[in-house]
């Protein structure tokens, strides 16, 4: 009897012994299991380096080259007169007889402020009157293709400056000489003043 209680105690403390044991190995597996998950749910490098900023249309540099005074720089469709015309960047005669010229003192199509463009009346602005308010212009230079909507028709005397004045946003401005019909130096400038409503940038 005495011999069986003693065989039931040791089985008995046999027992406790392992549980003990077995308890003990358990918190350390289960810590680095815990801690390989942490590790890869939340990678210390994806929290602290930050998203990459969305680029912004006006944050971009639309031309990294500059034109020079003469160069051709794109062209100008009118599509109201299914007329395709070549721009020259500067408003002096030589460029004038080639096509459009681009005041070099404003901003260049797609830029943030007024791009002023001119030309004759009885060259490539022919028939520049007969387009108004909500007809398009489309400028397509190395940065693009940028689509302005006519706002505005002003009639200025030849001496206004007004048409080069700093504006707010992306701006097209195109003057010709105003009586079209006019023989000698025109008074007057036709003024078309229309506003971008879509870029398509190059890549």
């Amino acid at each position: 009897m005495i011999k069986r209680l003693g065989l039931v105690v040791s089985i008995a403390l046999i027992g406790v012994g392992l549980w003990v044991f077995i308890g003990n190995l358990t918190p350390l597996f289960a810590g680095s299991d815990s801690t390989k998950v942490e590790k890869a749910e939340s990678p210390v490098e994806e929290k602290t380096v930050p998203a990459p900023k969305k680029r912004d249309s006006q944050d971009q540099v639309l031309y990294p080259i500059r034109p020079e005074i003469g160069d051709k720089m794109g062209e100008l469709y009118i599509p109201k007169l299914d007329a395709t015309l070549p721009i020259f960047h500067g408003t002096d005669e030589d460029e004038l007889e080639k096509g459009v010229g681009h005041f070099a003192g404003s901003v260049l199509p797609g830029e943030n402020d007024n791009s002023v463009l001119s030309g004759h009346r009885d060259t490539v602005f022919r028939r520049l009157g007969e387009v108004g308010e909500g007809n398009l212009l489309v400028v397509r230079t190395t940065a693009g293709e940028f689509v302005y909507k006519v706002r505005e028709v002003r009639i200025v005397d030849a001496d206004d400056r007004t048409v080069i004045v700093p504006t707010p946003k992306a701006t097209l401005t195109v003057t010709t000489c105003y009586p079209f019909q006019f023989i000698g130096d025109a008074p007057e400038r036709y003024i078309l003043v229309a506003d971008l409503i879509k870029d398509n940038q190059k890549d």
